[in-house]
């Protein structure tokens, strides 16, 4: 009974921390880990989370297991998180027992798009955004270069595990620097658009809602973490811009 309940603690501990992982907010990761606590019968499953750690007690029997995992950033995937919230269903459902379990949990691998087709995709988002701002297609194109560059910048020093404060800086930097070309020589109707539009990949969408999110649903710890840690990418973008302006001599947009 004992070791089948220290299995069913690592696997919750270990879906627990590959959601926190990969970017899922903190109720779904404690509302995940609880019922597949639950599904493999155990009578209590209490969870404790902090900005890069989770503590998980499951109690059956009158036996009580605590177990503590460190959380690595591993950046944000849904695919993972989605693939693990299937494996709670499918537990929940009595498709999967504890062991079964593990062996599909031990299996996810986050997949990632195409190097290529996110380069692509970016330049062509940060570019539509020049447009609806007004710009011509002079200045759709130059921000779909800046933009595009500037995320094949991003990729390479990400793949090289920077820290990502210095990342953010740097592709900001790149970024600028080649949209300010557009201002410099009078590039379009509105080159000023080709700056503001071109560093709009780098926005921390994701972790800031993910913030206020956590914030409202109680976890207020782990949200001002993640708010935090935004603001800093945020801080680090400026600090890329204000740089590449300084040495073109463009300021403002």
């Amino acid at each position: 009974m004992a070791s089948r309940q220290r299995a069913v603690s690592r696997l919750i501990a270990q879906a627990g921390q590959m959601l926190l992982a990969h970017g899922a907010e903190s109720a779904l990761v404690v509302g995940i880990m609880e019922r597949m606590g639950r599904a493999c019968g155990m009578t209590e499953v209490e969870v404790s989370l902090s900005a890069g750690s989770l503590v998980v007690t499951t109690l059956e029997s009158d036996h009580c297991i605590t177990t503590t995992r460190r959380c690595a950033d591993r950046g944000i995937n849904m695919r993972a998180v989605t693939q693990i919230q299937r494996i709670c269903i499918m537990m929940e459902k009595g498709l999967l027992d504890h062991s079964l379990a593990q062996k599909k949990l031990n299996q996810i691998s986050p997949e990632r798009y195409n190097r290529w087709l996110v380069v692509l995709m970016i330049g062509l988002s940060c570019s539509s955004f020049s447009r609806l701002a007004g710009g011509d297609w002079t200045v759709f194109a130059i921000t779909f270069v800046a933009s595009a560059v500037g995320m094949f910048v991003r990729q390479e020093i990400g793949h090289r595990h920077f820290n990502p404060l210095l990342n953010f800086a740097a592709t900001a930097f790149v970024t600028s620097v080649i949209s300010a070309q557009a201002v410099l020589y009078q590039l379009g109707n509105k080159p000023t658009i080709v700056m503001a539009s071109s560093v709009l990949m780098l926005v921390p969408g994701f972790p800031l809602i993910n913030s206020v999110a956590d914030m409202l649903k109680g976890f207020v710890n782990v949200g001002i973490a993640r708010f935090v840690m935004a603001s800093l990418l945020t801080l680090a973008t400026c600090l890329g811009i204000i740089a590449a302006m300084s040495i073109t001599g463009v300021w403002g947009w």
